[in-house]
């Protein structure tokens, strides 16, 4: 039989956090080993608890769902955190990802699919509301979106590196790279290089220093 998945969940809201744990007791293969409204009880929880999913809201007063996960991760890098949040602004999300959450959920959807999020993030998965994917992210969107070897390329190329400089940090040809920059291009429907490198920042699709 497979060991449950123990989730900790942290939301401001009491009645939220209730309901939330109605909706996961409901479910055979998962178990809310604690709750919390507080960012920095959150934090000790964690430490305590070592949950398998850690459900967390994003906006709290005090320590904020942000900072709580940076915390969290720096005590326990293998800790797995799933962040909700009211708002779907790309901003947002990238903050969220860059703090090491493996998945953002917006709470306010009709249809939350809670426990299957908790599920595939605890599997390994990063899971991002389909919601989100809809907005002018990508313009020209494949579903999906870009592959991840296409986000790291990207980087690459808003860092100024050159397909050959690309193709022997990748250790791939760069014909191989060349042909990742077309399809990158072709997904988000720009034909510049200069264009690209601004929609990719103004999107959030890169780290910038």
């Amino acid at each position: 039989m497979r060991d449950k998945i123990s989730v900790l969940l942290v939301d401001d809201h009491a009645l939220v956090r209730r309901g939330f744990r109605r909706m996961l007791e409901d479910e055979p293969d998962i178990v809310v080993a604690g709750e919390t409204g507080d960012g920095s009880e959150a934090v000790r929880l964690a430490h305590k608890l070592k949950p398998s999913v850690i459900v967390m809201d994003c906006a709290m007063p005090g320590m904020n769902g942000l900072e709580a996960t940076r915390q969290i991760l720096r005590e326990q890098p293998e800790a797995v955190i799933l962040m909700l949040s009211m708002h779907p602004e790309n901003t947002l999300v990238k903050q969220a990802l860059d703090a090491g959450a493996r998945g953002y959920v917006l709470k306010n959807a009709v249809d939350l699919e809670l426990s299957a999020a908790i599920r595939r993030v605890a599997s390994g998965e990063t899971v991002l509301d389909p919601q989100l994917r809809r907005p002018a992210a990508l313009k020209g969107e494949r579903s999906g979106g870009l592959t991840p070897r296409e986000l790291e390329i990207l980087q690459m190329i808003v860092d100024g590196k050159s397909n050959k400089e690309i193709a022997t940090s990748l250790e791939l040809s760069a014909n191989t790279v060349a042909v990742h920059r077309a399809n990158i291009m072709d997904a988000l429907g720009i034909h510049k290089t200069a264009e690209l490198v601004v929609y990719a920042i103004r999107n959030g699709l890169v780290n910038l220093p």
